[in-house]
């Protein structure tokens, strides 16, 4: 057998992917060579040493076919390591001591001949390693043999003696056998029938490979993928459900959208949401637009935190009480107040922040209330300034919170953007809010408040942005 190899991590790195595609070539062509000798053997008589040769060529393809497979899982991802190796030692080595497994890219092989004519049975060292048997102890008979075999696979090694016995046909198969130590192992069986001179059987001789580690490698690998692809379609289903519903709360209208209805002081009002460019999940960000029943206009943006399809159910629950609190009458600062109370009393409990605007056309004046969100952004004349943000803490961060009340008078023309954390995630503190009023000057020379949205997407929307965002932007017309 082979001696022991093993290499420290810390002194090779792992092949590239180039390195392990030229080594499955390699083993392939190696396979090919080995295969036509193979085939050349089998032309030759029937000789102990020939029989011996010929099943060293079968084992060899063996072998290389699973060093095919290891350099496949090598170069398709890592596998997880045996639990008593080391996690900075990366060891190829044959199979040591016998209840000691370890995986290997080699197996421990052993050989054996049962003679039909006086019942006899002689077996190789390694055999009776392989199957935990005593080395001083007689060799099992082919009628003994089934008795090491797990009950299911019984019928399996029957049937491979008889047809090798009965029709001639070689045997090559898998088993699984019971250890007196009550461990199981997977063992490949490769073998043939010697003829006599009539004609007829008179013994049987194979080689036995313990294949219980590559097996294991095969079926962890096998139920790692089936594992990822469960997560990838759970993930996928999640995704659309979260979509479907973002699209079904926030508000339908694309464009301009001009609010009150009546009248001739109004708001030209516009929005767009931007999805995160790092993360494929829909987060819980909202913008609202909504004309009140005494004329008033409700504008609000917020963020629920997460992302999935908990989150955004979550969002269309703050969403729908918001505009249901407002149309009761609720002004901003009690409105936040009645939220973060919702929020405290849900059974997941969750941060979200907010800003909740009125807007009044027969006065110009916004009555808003903020909830940890960043205030409004208010330009005119081709400045811009940040609006003096009045007390109050995240929703759902505290019981029983209460949330000032500011008021700022606007004038025709003014522009009010409200926008989530976001839209300048990656900046902070006044680099971020610089970023923003830094746009004075186009919004001054934009003819919409759609206009002035696609600035902000043009300058926000690109693939760096960390985290999804909505931005608000609202034009006093009148």
């Amino acid at each position: 057998m082979p001696s022991p190899v093993s290499a420290d991590r810390s002194a090779a790195q792992p092949p590239g992917r180039g390195s392990v595609e030229a080594l499955i070539t390699q083993a392939r062509r190696l396979r090919g060579d080995v295969d036509a000798v193979r085939r050349d053997a089998q032309n030759e008589g029937s000789d102990p040493e020939e029989r011996w040769q010929r099943a060293l060529y079968d084992l060899a393809l063996h072998q290389l076919e699973d060093l095919d497979a290891h350099l496949a899982q090598l170069r398709d991802g890592p596998e997880p390591a045996p639990a008593d190796e080391p996690a900075e030692t990366l060891v190829v080595r044959p199979a040591v001591a016998v209840g000691a497994p370890r995986a290997s890219l080699l197996s421990r092989v052993g050989s054996a001949e049962w003679n039909l004519l006086t019942d006899e049975a002689s077996w190789s060292g390694e055999l009776y390693q392989i199957l935990g048997l005593d080395p001083d102890g007689p060799a099992l008979t082919l009628d003994e043999l089934p008795s090491l075999v797990v009950e299911e696979d019984r019928p399996k090694l029957t049937r491979m003696v008889t047809d090798c016995l009965v029709d001639a046909k070689p045997i090559d198969g898998e088993f699984r056998v019971v250890r007196p130590d009550a461990s199981v192992r997977t063992v490949h069986m490769m073998g043939e029938p010697v003829l006599g001179g009539d004609g007829s059987t008179t013994s049987m001789w194979a080689v036995l490979r313990d294949v219980s580690e590559l097996r294991r490698s095969q079926r962890t690998v096998r139920e790692t993928r089936d594992s990822l692809q469960h997560h990838q379609r759970q993930a996928q289903t999640e995704q659309r459900l979260a979509v479907e519903l973002q699209e079904a709360v926030l508000p339908p209208w694309r464009g301009s959208l001009r609010l009150p209805h009546q009248g001739p002081q109004t708001l030209d009002l516009a929005a767009h949401y931007l999805p995160a460019a790092t993360s494929a999940l829909i987060g819980g960000d909202w913008y609202d637009a909504l004309e009140l029943s005494d004329g008033a206009t409700l504008l609000s943006v917020g963020d629920l935190t997460g992302h999935g399809v908990a989150v955004t159910s979550g969002m269309a629950m703050l969403l729908g009480a918001v505009r249901g609190m407002a149309m009761a009458g609720a002004q901003p600062g009690p409105l936040l107040a009645m939220l973060n109370q919702l929020l405290d009393a849900t059974v997941q409990p969750a941060l979200g922040s907010a800003v909740c605007c009125q807007y009044r056309p027969e006065t110009r004046t916004l009555v808003w209330a903020q909830a940890g969100h960043p205030a409004p952004l208010l330009y005119r004349d081709g400045t811009g300034r940040m609006l003096n943000a009045p007390d109050g803490v995240l929703l759902g961060a505290t019981t029983g919170a209460t949330y000032g009340q500011a008021e700022v008078a606007l004038e025709p023309g003014d522009l009010l953007l409200l926008h989530t954390d976001g839209l300048v995630s990656g900046h902070g503190g006044t680099s971020a809010v610089d970023r923003l009023l830094d746009l004075a000057p186009r919004f001054g020379a934009a003819r919409s408040a759609q206009d002035c949205v696609r600035t902000v997407v043009e300058e926000f929307g690109g693939a760096e942005r960390e985290d999804d965002a909505c931005v608000l932007v609202a034009k006093v017309t009148s």
